[in-house]
């Protein structure tokens, strides 16, 4: 009994104290704002404009009338799907690669100074050589997103399966396990915690990457529909659709969250 009260105590303690950082917050910002002269902002909008503007832009958030001018929904499936093909993509090679490597101690040893040069690389640096090699905006920034989830989930993965006891191991190949049945039975439960980990941060890096990869090539995405309206002068919108950033960044991170308790290991 003591230890529900107490819990509800807590989560009540919580509750209270983020709305009161996010009142504080909203207060800055609105001190921080410029009035509108006329009906139009000079500088920056203030939380009201931008409550104004978040309610218009979510009423109708699939529209399509143009090029440059698409609903807030479509810009972030056009982003999500990007997303998903280039982090599936990366997330196939990291995991095999790691384990590759996490089940041979002197490979991973002669493999790990590349990885520590390419991993510090920002994704962005390699988008004007997959510009000039495939010729295609949409495959380079899917190939950015690509680099920017290879390593963590590589090095998390090869980090893992280093780490599982050899005895289970050599239980796979007393029961002559095939190298799949190893993989599928003994490998991947053993490491899971350590593979969704790196999942998860991989999942954050892809996000990033892409509205960054979208801003500079332009089309379609949440990225374009950023710069699309600095070009535009609606810092509203722009205010806007980084809050979209930032919700849509949060919701990936929960789910790999419950994906992640899901598979931790408890006694």
């Amino acid at each position: 009994m003591n230890g529900s009260t107490t819990m509800a105590s807590d989560t009540f303690r919580i509750a209270v104290l983020s709305s009161t950082l996010l009142l504080g917050a909203l207060g800055v910002w609105q001190l921080a704002s410029t009035p509108s002269v006329g009906g139009r902002t000079q500088g920056l909008p203030g939380p009201v404009a931008v409550a104004k503007v978040t309610w218009e832009m979510l009423s109708e958030p699939f529209y399509d009338r143009g090029p440059n001018d698409k609903g807030i929904g479509l810009q972030v499936l056009s982003s999500l799907g990007r997303v998903a093909i280039g982090y599936g993509a990366a997330s196939v090679v990291a995991i095999f690669t790691g384990v590759v490597l996490g089940l041979n101690p002197i490979l991973l040893k002669a493999a790990n100074p590349y990885i520590q040069i390419l991993k510090p690389i920002s994704p962005l640096a390699w988008m004007p050589l997959f510009l000039y090699t495939i010729r295609d905006s949409t495959g380079a920034m899917i190939l950015v997103i690509f680099m920017s989830t290879l390593w963590p989930t590589l090095a998390n993965t090869a980090f893992g399966v280093s780490s599982i006891k050899r005895d289970y191991l050599n239980v796979a190949a007393l029961l002559q396990l095939s190298w799949w049945g190893t993989f599928f039975k003994v490998i991947l439960p053993a490491a899971a915690p350590t593979i969704v980990a790196g999942l998860r941060i991989s999942i954050g890096s892809a996000w990033i990457a892409v509205v960054a990869a979208e801003m500079l090539v332009g089309g379609t995405g949440i990225g374009y529909f950023v710069w699309n309206e600095w070009n535009n002068l609606s810092l509203t919108r722009v205010i806007f659709a980084i809050l979209v950033i930032g919700v849509v960044g949060l919701i990936l991170d929960l789910g790999f969250n419950r994906l992640a308790k899901a598979m931790a290991y408890t006694e």
